[in-house]
């Protein structure tokens, strides 16, 4: 418990900034999945939904090179990529020397996949059914298991890269593009029509949440040698 205190202490602004930041992720997701719980995001998420789609046909709007376009976006929060660029990134943090980190690395990604599954079967949510989806989806539709997925690997791996070069426009740039990535996945899983505009603000909270509390436990980690230090 001292060792704790004497590390808080050390460290006071960064986890209070994010301690505070994973309040506020807890409290956007529940307030988020009592809504849609109880019908109330339903008019919000059909006119944003519908939004995005012909009014007569109710195909996504925008030429079919856009259409193609969102579909290669969509692909870079399935798991299937994530797990390659996951174990990608292990691979390269093992020849660096930090095995530890990777193990690291993969059990976060790893577990993060598991809660997102568990949460989809605990609030069991269709999926949009009043326009046609444009790719193949499964499974439950709260929250969004691609915002969650890309938030919680884009945004770890940023912030290990963001750790590991002192330059802050070094920093800023993977942390910025670790947020753009997870931005755009999540956008397009409602442009494709697989997801409820709500389902996608759900995961992006899940996924911060994750990726932050990755985050503090390295930190801690890391002070008490078991993770290799940046």
């Amino acid at each position: 418990m001292l060792e704790l205190l004497d590390w808080l202490g050390g460290h006071e602004r960064d986890v209070l900034l994010a301690l505070v930041m994973i309040a506020a992720g807890i409290w956007g997701f529940l307030t988020i999945a009592s809504k849609v719980a109880d019908g109330d995001t339903q008019s919000f998420d059909r006119r944003i939904l519908l939004a995005m789609r012909r009014p007569g046909d109710l195909a996504p709007l925008g030429p079919p090179a856009l259409l193609e376009a969102a579909r290669d976006v969509t692909a870079l929060g399935s798991m299937v990529v994530l797990g390659i660029l996951a174990f990608g990134a292990a691979g390269f943090l093992v020849l660096e020397g930090k095995s530890h980190m990777a193990g690291f690395l993969v059990v976060s990604v790893t577990g993060g996949s598991i809660v997102s599954v568990l949460l989809k079967d605990l609030f069991e949510r269709p999926r949009p059914e009043i326009v046609p989806h444009a790719v193949y989806a499964s499974n439950s539709s709260f929250p969004s298991g691609h915002s969650m997925m890309s938030a919680l690997t884009y945004l770890t791996l940023g912030a290990i890269l963001a750790r590991d070069h002192k330059p802050k426009r070094l920093k800023a740039f993977f942390l910025l593009s670790a947020a753009l990535l997870t931005f755009l996945v999540g956008v397009t899983r409602v442009y494709l029509g697989v997801h409820w505009p709500t389902d996608v603000l759900a995961g992006w909270a899940a996924g911060a949440i994750w990726a932050l509390l990755s985050w503090l436990a390295a930190r801690r980690l890391q002070n008490r040698r078991a993770l290799e230090p940046a």
